[in-house]
C-alpha cells in the first residue's frame, strides 16, 4: 500500500497555519505507519498539551482528514520533539516499579490516571513477563490497570 505522504504533509501544514503555529514538519514511514514529526521550540508545549491531549487530538484529526481525502484508513503517529519516546520510557519505568512492588508484596498494584493508549503500552510491555499479569478494571475515566503476580 502506498502511503499518502504528500497529502499528509499538506494537511499538517494547513492545520499548523490554522492554529497559527510555526513548526518544522517532517514525515517518514515505518511499515504501514505514517510518522509526522513536528518541531517547534516556541510552540512545543502548546502542541503537546496537557498529558499529550493536544498531540493526540492532532493525530486523530490527521487520521480522519486523510480518511476523508483518500477514502482509506491510515495509521498516523504524531510526535513533537521526542515526547512519545520520553512517554514510553516513563511508562516502562512505571511498569517496572509496579512489577517490583507486586513481587515484593504479593498483591496487585493499581495504576490510575492512564489513558487507553498508556494502559495498552504497559499491557504490551509486560505481556512476556512469566510471573506477572495485567488487567484493566472500571469504565470510562475511572478505568485503571492492575499489575499483579501470577498465582
Amino acid at each position: 500500500m502506498k502511503l499518502p505522504i504528500d497529502k499528509t504533509k499538506k494537511l499538517t501544514e494547513e492545520l499548523m497555519d490554522l492554529l497559527g503555529v510555526e513548526a518544522k514538519i517532517s514525515l517518514s514511514t515505518q511499515g504501514e505507519t505514517l510518522s509526522v514529526s513536528l518541531d517547534s521550540e516556541k510552540y512545543k508545549g502548546l502542541l503537546i498539551g496537557y498529558r499529550g491531549d493536544t498531540l493526540n487530538g492532532i493525530q486523530t484529526f490527521l487520521t480522519l482528514a486523510l480518511k476523508n481525502k483518500t477514502g482509506e484508513w491510515y495509521r498516523v503517529v504524531v510526535n513533537v520533539g521526542d515526547w512519545r519516546e520520553k512517554q514510553d520510557d516513563y511508562l516502562k519505568s512505571l511498569a517496572a516499579s509496579a512489577v517490583s512492588r507486586a513481587k515484593a508484596t504479593g498483591e496487585g498494584q493499581p495504576l490510575y490516571n492512564l489513558n487507553a493508549g498508556q494502559r495498552r503500552t504497559i499491557h504490551m510491555y509486560l505481556a512476556n513477563e512469566k510471573t506477572i499479569s495485567t488487567e484493566s478494571f472500571g469504565e470510562g475515566k475511572e478505568r485503571y490497570l492492575v499489575v499483579k503476580p501470577k498465582k
